[in-house]
């Protein structure tokens, strides 16, 4: 359980770090790419922020699932599926915001789904924030770890 609850723990505050600085440095600069080279940009910052934080927000998941099953002793259930029920809003924001708005980036800058792409990106952050504070709450209440 020490290990699920670590590496829980890897995963959920490297994704805090990498949503704060997607939301207060990437986004935002995506409008000084510039439209020649935007379809290219697009497409490469999508390939390569997959490599980073797929397997972490795979990891992730599959930590969460993890601890909603054998919850260590000490934290108490509700903090558990708070944390759970703030990543499935995570991964939804993910899946049936940002995701789109990227596909419409894809075909060339878009002011407008650029504007969208960073206020929707608020949801992820707060969210991932938020995850944060709980994952911490819950590795100082575990016993044995």
């Amino acid at each position: 359980m020490q290990v699920v609850l670590l590496s829980h723990v890897v995963a959920t505050l490297f994704m805090c770090g990498v949503i704060w600085f997607v939301q207060i440095v990437h986004y935002p600069l995506f409008s000084s790419v510039g439209t020649p080279e935007f379809r290219r940009y697009e497409h490469e910052h999508a390939r390569r922020t997959a490599w980073v934080v797929a397997p972490v927000m795979l990891l992730e998941m599959a930590t969460a699932l993890t601890l909603v099953v054998t919850r260590p002793a000490g934290v108490p259930a509700w903090l558990v599926l708070g944390g759970m029920g703030l990543l499935a809003l995570v991964w939804l924001s993910t899946v049936l915001a940002q995701v789109p708005r990227h596909r419409v980036l894809e075909a060339g800058f878009d002011a407008r789904a650029h504007r969208a792409l960073v206020r929707g990106n608020w949801l992820r952050t707060l969210g991932w924030s938020a995850r944060g504070a709980v994952i911490v709450a819950m590795l100082t209440m575990a016993r044995g770890v």
